[in-house]
């Protein structure tokens, strides 16, 4: 049973022998050293069969209290509590009858030994009878008489009544503070135990604010994502067209990405603040991870007029282990804070490593800047999230001052540091040392641009059709047993087959959402047939077959994990049919959630067109395999 049920449930009396019953192997040890101790004045017989008598004991006040110590408590008549009190009564009486052998057998010796064991029994039945003046009184009171007959038992051993009297003076000095002592032990037992259940239920309370905070943010990044994603994948089309549409497509782009990062960096900063943020480690290319960095932000810095360099590139290890996501992410962050304060110079990414024994690279980044700088005073509220305080550096810059806090907190959590190093005038420095493993393989390839994701699927298209024509003829090609003609019907339906666009089910609750996947695949000629939740999902199945469907996981009614398993288990047309997850919940459970499901890959929101058109082209080479057998 947990300390929280017992300081919630338990009463006083249940609590103390609860307490009693976690001591009695030491009452056990005690009792047989004792009568090991006495052994010498009162002879082996007398202190075996106390000893014996007082084991018994224990096990009788273990038995009569069994409900009360069990895993989940039991009430207890009051006939057993009686017997209860009686047991532990005797229980202390017979442990200070000892005291009495002593005295009885051992004169003044005897007296000696018992005045040291009687006052250390009393004090172990003090200890362990907290907040039950009940339990106090049944463990103590022997002790108590014991000790009150010292006076009596020093005059039978020819003591003078001055000698008497000064030690029922000491019994009663020493009995008075012992109960004193329990009575502060008891209040403050009480106090614990109220500030215990206190502390728990503000613990219980943060705990239900962070997950209530934690469902709100992940519904209203979810709710958030629709429309950006409809936003990117738009400006993405819109890049087609002439000079003028692509510097609007472009302003849309850059609007939608800022839209992004600021929902990306509130929803990092609420789950670094309730200790739920993940580094997920697998296999990356660095050296492909910061050329593509440095392309990215190449386009803008040359626009601002500022160069961009790199020192020390030849000593970066290629393939390592790590979260290449988050720390891409750092140094987008880092890079982003150096080209808004320069206004002219040049920008260095300065790149240092090193082996480290036994299998990993010791790893220094650096992001140098030529900008006016910043005081110390400025520097050590820099790492302060939504500091916006007249001299902040994100008052002063814009920005929600978010960034930098969840840079150092993700550079932590890789277990790195990340530093900074500024004086006015004289620019900035951010630094990142960080410990990465080799890598277990080769890590995979960059991630492809639009027009190489359309052409990859184009090329699987392609190729899927060529299997399948393939696969056709081969089934019209007659037996050598016996031939059978086709029709003029059966071919014409076959070639229509062969030539057939690919079939896709788009599943979403949001229109804005299936409007954006149609924009993005209908180039690639694709037959799209949509449904708003997983109800009208599952009636289309029943309706097509279809080749490959994007279902969104969150929605009303019926969401997207329990409509595939429904579609697995009911063996419809599209029981194998592979499902692509559409979710803005990329944690490593929710992935875990989606396969479990049925799910056979996932796209996460907002949607970008190469995310979603390199998903497309990974099932397609999935399935293409058992097209290519069939052939």
């Amino acid at each position: 049973m947990s300390n929280t049920t017992d300081a919630r449930t338990l009463s006083g009396w249940a609590f103390a022998v609860r307490q009693r019953r976690g001591a009695m192997m030491q009452r056990v040890a005690v009792g047989v050293a004792s009568s090991l101790a006495a052994t010498p004045l009162v002879g082996w017989q007398i202190a075996g069969g106390w000893g014996l008598a007082y084991v018994v004991l224990q096990a009788c006040e273990a038995f009569v209290f069994a409900p009360v110590n069990a895993r989940s408590p039991r009430p207890m008549s009051r006939a057993r509590h009686v017997l209860g009190g009686a047991t532990m009564f005797a229980n202390t009486g017979l442990y200070g009858a000892l005291s009495v052998l002593l005295w009885l057998f051992g004169g003044v010796a005897g007296g000696v030994s018992a005045a040291v064991m009687l006052p250390a029994a009393m004090v172990y039945s003090m200890v362990n009878a907290p907040r039950s003046l009940a339990v106090l009184a049944c463990t103590v009171t022997p002790q108590i008489l014991y000790m009150a007959a010292f006076p009596f038992l020093l005059i039978q051993l020819g003591a003078t009544p001055a000698a008497a009297i000064t030690a029922a003076a000491a019994v009663t000095i020493f009995t008075i503070y012992c109960l004193s002592v329990w009575r502060a032990l008891a209040e403050r037992a009480r106090r614990e135990q109220r500030d215990r259940i206190l502390a728990e239920e503000r613990a219980s309370r943060i705990t239900r604010a962070l997950d209530d905070q934690g469902a709100f943010l992940a519904a209203i990044g979810h709710d958030l994502r629709t429309p950006i994603g409809a936003i990117l994948s738009g400006a993405a089309e819109l890049r087609n067209g002439d000079a003028n549409v692509r510097q609007n497509a472009e302003l849309i782009t850059d609007a939608g990405r800022m839209m992004k990062s600021l929902l990306d960096d509130l929803l990092d900063h609420s789950r670094i603040e309730a200790g739920r943020m993940q580094i997920e480690v697998q296999d990356f290319n660095l050296r492909a991870l910061l050329a593509q960095t440095l392309r990215l932000w190449r386009g803008v810095t040359e626009a601002k007029g500022l160069k961009l360099r790199i020192e020390g590139a030849h000593s970066i290890p290629a393939n390592v282990r790590g979260d290449a996501m988050r720390l891409r992410q750092v140094l987008n962050n880092l890079i982003s804070n150096a080209v808004k304060f320069t206004q002219g110079g040049d920008i260095t990414l300065r790149l240092n490593a090193w082996s480290e024994e036994p299998s990993g690279y010791c790893l220094l980044i650096e992001v140098a800047d030529t900008g006016p700088g910043m005081t110390a005073e400025q520097v050590t509220r820099l790492f302060r999230p939504f500091d916006q305080t007249a001299d902040g550096v994100s008052a002063m810059h814009g920005g929600s001052g978010l960034g930098l806090a969840i840079s150092r907190n993700l550079v932590e959590l890789m277990g790195g540091r990340l530093t900074a190093r500024s004086a006015p005038g004289q620019g900035s420095r951010f630094t990142i040392s960080l410990v990465l493993p080799r890598a277990e393989c080769a890590a995979p390839a960059a991630e492809p641009t639009l027009d190489d994701s359309r052409l990859a699927v184009a090329r699987v298209l392609a190729e899927r059709r060529a299997a399948e024509a393939l696969a056709a003829v081969a089934q019209a090609a007659p037996e050598p047993a016996e031939a059978v003609m086709p029709s003029p019907q059966d071919g014409v339906e076959d070639a229509a087959d062969e030539g057939r666009p690919l079939r896709l089910l788009v599943v979403d609750d949001h229109d804005i959402n299936r409007r954006a996947v149609q924009l993005i695949l209908q180039p690639l000629g694709c037959d799209i047939v949509t449904a708003a939740d997983g109800l009208a999902a599952l009636e289309r199945c029943e309706e097509s077959v279809f080749d490959v469907i994007f279902m969104d996981v969150r929605m009303p009614e019926l969401d997207g994990r329990e409509t595939t398993r429904r579609l697995r288990a009911e063996g419809g047309p599209n029981a194998l049919t592979p499902v692509v997850a559409v979710t803005a919940d990329t944690a490593a459970e929710d992935i875990a959630a989606c396969k479990a499901a049925g799910m056979a890959y996932f796209v996460p929101k907002p949607l970008t067109p190469p995310a979603l058109l390199g998903a497309l082209q990974h099932v397609l080479e999935e399935t293409q395999g058992g097209v290519a057998e069939a052939a």
